[in-house]
């Protein structure tokens, strides 16, 4: 575990199982919470702002992003004020555009200049990274989510794409750059390697940070055994006939 200790990048945990959150708040490597609509819909929240408050209670010292879920740029900005009136450590999630592709900067730079912590979310491209950059106060703390993982799901390698956007966001030094959806651990190294301030990160991969430093043939013989474990204990069984020496074959 030494090499998870020597991260500068820090750790958010994603998801909105409530039960989750609390485990990993328990967890010193954790330093902040992000959730989403969808991921609320999945853990069947039905109170949108009673658990987000219920969360804020459970989790007061460490940053946590809520989203507006309104479609229009005057929406958005009235439900982020009220998100942002939920708790100061609240981060207000707004989508880079809307549904009909409008970009949402107008909103973006009202409530950054209001003093609104805004996580801007869903972002993919470097030109988005940009436009945003532009819109928010520099005097104002901001986090800009690229959805790095998706990225890597469409095949383009999301570690130069990542180190550039660390590069354009250095015009706004409150504004924290979030690799988004991660899929495996190691993107955890490659986003502290690049300088990116902070990983989003599911339970399932927290989980397996207490892999990391691990001895190799150590991790094999447990691979090994593992499968030996499950074969007889699934009873398998495969009908080899007679000895080959008993056939005559030398």
């Amino acid at each position: 575990m030494d090499g998870v200790t020597r991260l500068r990048v820090k750790i958010f945990a994603d998801g909105a199982d409530f039960d989750g959150i609390l485990k990993m708040y328990a967890n010193p490597l954790i330093k902040g919470f992000t959730t989403n609509p969808s991921l609320m819909r999945k853990a069947e929240v039905t109170d949108y702002e009673a658990y987000a408050r219920k969360v804020i209670a459970a989790v007061p010292d460490r940053p946590i992003s809520f989203e507006v879920f309104a479609d229009d740029l005057d929406g958005m900005i009235r439900q982020a004020r009220v998100i942002a009136s939920w708790g100061d450590n609240v981060n207000v999630k707004i989508p880079v555009m809307n549904t009909r592709r409008e970009f949402t900067g107008r909103a973006i730079e009202t409530l950054s200049k209001e003093g609104v912590a805004v996580n801007v979310t869903a972002v993919f491209t470097l030109e988005q990274v940009r436009r945003v950059t532009e819109r928010l106060a520099p005097q104002t703390a901001a986090i800009v989510s690229v959805f790095a993982g998706r990225i890597a799901d469409t095949g383009r390698d999301p570690v130069p794409h990542m180190a550039e956007c660390v590069k354009i966001l250095q015009d706004r030094p409150r504004a924290e750059l979030i690799w988004a959806s991660p899929r495996e651990l190691f993107n955890i190294f490659q986003a502290d390697a690049i300088g990116c301030q902070i990983i989003t990160v599911t339970n399932d991969v927290i989980a397996k940070l207490s892999l990391v430093d691990k001895d190799l043939d150590a991790y094999s013989l447990e691979t090994v055994e593992m499968f030996y474990r499950d074969a007889t204990g699934a009873g398998f069984t495969i009908d080899v006939g007679e000895p080959a020496l008993l056939r005559g074959v030398a």
